[in-house]
């Protein structure tokens, strides 16, 4: 019964990925998502009691997922810079694997659903970034920028390596992330 469970929340969550990266919020409806995702509107109801709940619910997932991604196979005990730069490396193969995901995250940022509730919630998935972050300020690694810029920085330029991946010519993608991690490590630190 569980699994049941969790394939229903699971078809639902892609299913509004789908239409809402397709869409946008405003023109997907509850009954759309439902039809997509092979169930029962009020079963949508029993997992999400309002369309903003699943909008929300679905941004978590996301952004869960994108945190495990970001975190993966990083060395906490290896130099400052290698683990920035793995981080940035795991952060353009997520968005570069999960297009799909990487444009929701942008849509939701930029949307009026974004609460200060959703970004606590979602910023206790980034404590290792967080603290990572913290690390460089502390250690004189960056410049003497606020903790948010750097965040955003560094979110906001992989979105533009990943684009530039994705819609340049053949290009050699290695090189790419390599020259966009150089970009934002010589534009934060003080070197």
């Amino acid at each position: 019964m569980k699994k049941q469970v969790e394939d229903k929340k699971a078809a639902l969550l892609q299913a509004a990925l789908n239409l809402f990266t397709e869409k946008g919020f405003h023109g997907t409806s509850t009954a759309q998502i439902s039809k997509e995702a092979g169930v029962a509107t009020g079963t949508l109801f029993n997992y999400f009691p309002t369309k903003e709940d699943l909008i929300n619910g679905l941004y978590f997932d996301v952004k869960g997922k994108l945190s495990r991604s970001m975190s993966k196979d990083v060395d906490f005990q290896s130099t400052f810079k290698d683990k920035f730069r793995k981080m940035w490396y795991n952060l353009i193969e997520w968005g570069l694997n999960n297009q799909e995901d990487f444009r929701f995250v942008d849509q939701f940022c930029s949307s009026p659903y974004i609460t200060n509730y959703t970004r606590e919630v979602v910023m206790e998935e980034y404590v290792f970034y967080h603290d990572l972050v913290m690390e460089g300020i502390t250690n004189g690694e960056f410049g003497d920028y606020p903790e948010g810029m750097i965040i955003s920085m560094f979110y906001q330029s992989s979105r533009t390596i990943v684009d530039f991946i994705l819609y340049s010519e053949p290009l050699d993608k290695n090189k790419a992330i390599e020259d966009g991690f150089e970009i934002i490590w010589k534009g934060l630190t003080k070197r």
